[in-house]
C-alpha cells in the first residue's frame, strides 16, 4: 500500500473480467475514487458496454471516459513507425507495442483534467505492458504515482479472483469460468493470441486462434491487385480514392484478411527478460510494409536507405520496449521524417494466397534512370570502361592484404 493516500485514480479500463476485478480493488483496497478510460484502438468490439459496468461498480458518470482514438493511434503512432520500415527481431509489426503509448497519454491527460494523484493498468507482472504503460506515464508526468494491480495484490491463482469477482457481484461471462483456451489483444493494426493453448512452441497453432484473417489455402485462387498512393512516407488511397488514416488501414485489413495475408507465428524475447510465443495477425500492416518500401525503393537513395536499415532495429528496440516518448526515440524519428519528405507516388499491390507482391511503382520523384540501367545503348553517357578504375580503387585493399599473405607463405 502506497505511503501517501490515493484518493483518484484513472484505471486503463476495457470493461472485461480483469480490470472490472481491478477496478472493485482499487475501491475497496485504497479507498480511492476511480475514474475510467475506455480506448476504442479499432479493436473490433463494442466498447459501450464499458459505460454501464463501470456505473454498476459505483464510477460516477462524469468520471467515466469513453474516446474513439483510432484516427490518433493511426496518424500519429502507426504510421510514423511504418515510415521507419519497423519490425522487431526480423518479424513482429509491433501492433500491441504502439499501441500503450498512447493509452498512457490519455490516462494522464484525463488525470490532469480530472485531478487525480494516481493511474493504473491491468498489465501482468511477467509481461511487456507494464513497462510500456509505466514508461510512458513517468515520461509525461514524472510524480505521477503509479499502481500496478497485478504486482500488489495478494491472489495466488485466476480461482481467488473468480471469488473476488462473485463476493463483489462482478459479472463473469461463462466461458471464464473454464480455462481459457488463450488471451487476446487487439487493435485496428493487429490481434495477437498467446498462453494456453499456445505456450508449447513444438504445436500448430490451431486455426480458431486466428480471428483476423482467413487461412491461405482457403483464399481465393485468383489474384487480387490494387494500388496504394503516398504522400511524404504515408499511404493516403487505395485504388485512387483519398481515405483516412484509420480508414485506410481498415481497408487493408480488409484486403489482407480476404487473401490470407498478415499471419505470424512468433517466439520473441521479452523486453524483461523470458520468450514467448504469440500467434500475430497484422493484415493491412503486412502489406504496408511491403508497399512502403516499394516506393522508397525507387525514392530513396543508396546512402539514406541503407542508414534507415541499420536506424530500424534500434528504433524497433524503443518501441518494443516502451520508450516511445524517450528523446532518442524522438531524434530517430526526426531523421527518418526528414528522409521521407519525397516518398511519394503510387505502388501497384498484388495479394495471393498470403503473400504480398509488389508488381509495379511509380513516383514524380523517382531516382530510378531506364536510360542508365538499361543494357541497351541509352541516351545517358556512362562509359563501361570508368568501371575498371572504380573496381581497381575498392580492390586496392585487398590486393596488399594478398600480397603480404603470399609473402608470408
Amino acid at each position: 500500500m502506497a505511503a501517501k493516500p490515493v484518493k483518484k485514480v484513472v484505471l486503463a479500463y476495457s470493461g472485461g473480467l480483469d480490470t472490472s476485478i481491478i477496478l472493485k480493488w482499487l475501491q475497496t483496497e485504497y479507498g480511492a475514487e476511480v475514474v475510467t478510460f475506455t480506448a476504442d484502438l479499432g479493436q473490433g468490439e463494442e466498447i459501450e458496454p464499458a459505460r454501464a459496468k463501470a456505473l454498476a461498480a459505483g464510477v460516477k458518470p462524469e468520471n467515466i471516459f469513453i474516446e474513439d482514438v483510432r484516427e490518433e493511434f493511426v496518424r500519429d503512432y502507426v504510421f510514423p513507425m511504418f515510415r521507419a520500415n519497423t519490425v522487431y527481431e526480423g518479424q513482429y509489426l509491433l501492433g500491441t507495442s504502439i499501441a500503450r503509448p498512447l493509452i498512457a497519454k490519455k490516462q494522464i491527460e484525463i488525470a490532469r483534467k480530472v485531478g487525480a494523484d494516481a493511474v493504473s493498468h491491468g498489465a501482468t507482472g511477467k509481461g511487456n505492458d507494464q513497462v510500456r504503460f509505466e514508461l510512458g506515464y513517468y515520461a509525461l508526468e514524472p510524480d505521477i504515482h503509479v499502481i500496478a494491480p497485478w504486482r500488489e495484490w495478494d491472489f495466488k491463482s485466476r480461482e481467488a479472483l473468480l471469488d473476488f469477482a462473485e463476493k463483489h457481484q462482478i459479472q463473469i461471462t461463462k466461458d471464464k469460468r473454464g480455462e481459457a483456451p488463450f488471451s487476446v489483444d487487439a487493435n485496428l493494426l493487429h490481434s495477437s493470441s498467446e498462453g494456453k493453448v499456445l505456450e508449447d512452441p513444438a504445436v500448430e497453432a490451431p486455426e480458431f486462434v486466428h480471428m483476423r484473417t482467413i487461412a491461405p489455402e482457403d483464399a481465393p485462387d485468383k489474384p487480387h491487385v490494387f494500388t496504394i498512393n503516398f504522400e511524404k512516407g504515408d499511404p493516403v488511397a487505395i485504388d485512387g480514392v483519398a481515405l483516412s488514416p484509420a480508414s485506410l488501414l481498415t481497408k487493408l485489413n480488409e484486403l489482407g484478411r480476404d487473401n490470407g495475408v498478415g499471419r505470424l507465428d512468433l517466439v520473441e524475447n521479452r523486453f524483461v527478460g523470458m520468450k514467448s510465443r504469440g500467434v500475430y495477425e497484422t493484415p493491412g500492416g503486412t502489406i504496408l510494409l511491403a508497399a512502403h518500401r516499394g516506393i522508397e525503393s525507387i525514392t530513396l537513395d543508396r546512402g539514406s536507405m541503407h542508414l534507415k536499415d541499420e536506424l530500424m532495429p534500434k528504433y524497433a528496440s524503443l518501441v518494443y520496449n516502451g520508450f516511445w516518448f524517450a528523446p532518442e526515440r524522438e531524434m530517430l524519428q526526426a531523421a527518418i521524417d526528414y528522409s521521407q519528405a519525397k516518398v511519394t507516388g503510387q505502388v501497384r499491390v498484388k495479394l495471393y494466397k498470403g503473400n504480398v507482391s509488389i508488381i509495379g511503382r511509380t513516383s514524380p520523384y523517382s531516382l530510378y534512370d531506364q536510360d542508365l540501367v538499361t543494357f541497351e545503348e541509352g541516351k545517358v553517357a556512362y562509359d563501361h570502361r570508368d568501371a575498371g578504375g572504380f573496381i581497381k580503387l575498392n580492390a586496392l585493399r585487398l590486393r596488399v592484404l594478398a600480397k603480404r599473405d603470399q609473402r608470408e607463405g
